[in-house]
């Protein structure tokens, strides 16, 4: 590889680099294949056939502006992470950069976060659209992705924990979830007696995993329920800001912290949704 006369800022285009980011730092993580796709996609703006010795902010303020006027300003956000990192590890690691060119760069500003509860009615509705009940056999997909969407009800687990849940790592009353998005990587999810039920139905069905369903599957197949059940404007993963509110009235918020994997308490003050006559209440 040749270098220019600054230093070690390589003669590469930005494209180049983010291929390189792809083969050696992408190729290395669970999301490869997310990461280089989203890398392809990059490769057709204007940044990318820029040398790496000329990138600038300016260079990266047309790209945000251009982006807001394409996407939403939350997906913007998501880009902006990933174009700031491959440029931290240019920057911090193969020292091609002396400074991130984005540094200091007006972010746009980001929706505000999701706040959607699902209703018991919509939960009723979804789990019909889905063929669920506790008596049923759980043969089909569909009605495993309805057991599942219960389940996250019960336990504030995400899809993807949810579909690499395994056998193994159910000990009694609790789920060891190993590649948590958490900080920890790691967490124990204590189950609930209606969890347990629910992993019950199960037993038999497959020897490793327990819902037996991928995370594509659950997408799909939870989509066409909400279209069924005429539920609009409801994620699956809303399902786990259902279940952490509704844990929150049970649990001391150590304890939901802990369940969930939240290490900033901030971040579950949102639950604690009681008035301030609910509380008055208790104090008696």
């Amino acid at each position: 590889m040749l270098l220019t006369g600054k230093g070690k800022v390589p003669v590469m285009t930005f494209g180049e680099l983010l291929n390189k980011y792809c083969d050696d730092v992408s190729s290395k993580k669970k999301g490869e294949r997310w990461e280089c796709i989203r890398i392809d996609k990059f490769q057709a703006d204007k940044p990318s056939k820029v040398n790496v010795a000329d990138l600038n902010k300016p260079l990266f303020a047309d790209w945000r502006d251009r982006r807001l006027k394409e996407v939403s300003a939350l997906s913007v956000l998501r880009e902006w992470a990933l174009l700031s990192h491959y440029l931290h590890i240019a920057v911090n690691e193969w020292e091609y950069l002396t400074e991130n060119p984005m540094k200091g760069l007006k972010k746009p500003t980001g929706e505000p976060p999701r706040d959607r509860l699902i209703t018991q009615d919509e939960i009723d509705g979804l789990c019909f659209a889905l063929n669920f009940s506790n008596q049923l056999i759980l043969t089909t997909i569909t009605i495993r992705v309805g057991a599942a969407f219960m389940f996250a009800i019960e336990t504030p687990m995400r899809a993807q924990e949810i579909c690499n849940l395994t056998w193994l790592y159910v000990l009694g009353q609790v789920a060891r979830i190993n590649d948590s998005k958490t900080q920890a990587g790691i967490r124990n999810v204590p189950l609930s007696s209606r969890a347990l039920a629910i992993i019950e139905q199960f037993k038999g069905l497959d020897e490793k995993y327990i819902f037996n369903i991928s995370t594509s599957q659950l997408g799909s197949l939870f989509r066409k329920a909400k279209k069924l059940a005429l539920v609009g404007g409801v994620h699956f993963h809303d399902s786990r800001a259902t279940a952490i509110t509704n844990l929150s009235k049970k649990l001391q918020i150590l304890d939901l912290a802990r369940m969930v994997g939240h290490k900033d308490l901030k971040m579950l003050m949102v639950y604690y949704r009681e008035s301030a006559s609910d509380i008055a209440v208790k104090l008696g």
